[in-house]
């Protein structure tokens, strides 16, 4: 019997719900969100995009995903 932990955050004002989510590198792939085209802050703390393998989530963080635009 597998069990999975479930964890909730909340994405850009969304509730989410994910068991594989324990790092923000591992949240932007669930999310399918390439790493090096958005900036992230949890609880209003910017996160290094070299420390997005490394970056911890906890159960509650409040997660803002922010994607850069080119333009000129």
């Amino acid at each position: 019997m597998r069990f999975f932990i479930f964890m909730k955050l909340i994405v850009n004002g969304e509730t989410l719900e994910t068991a594989n989510a324990g790092t923000v590198l591992e949240l932007l792939k669930e999310l399918r969100i390439e790493p090096k085209r958005v900036a992230v802050e949890v609880n209003l703390s910017i996160i290094k995009g070299r420390d997005y393998e490394i970056f911890r989530l906890n159960e509650g963080d409040k997660v803002e995903i922010v994607n850069f635009v080119g333009g000129g």
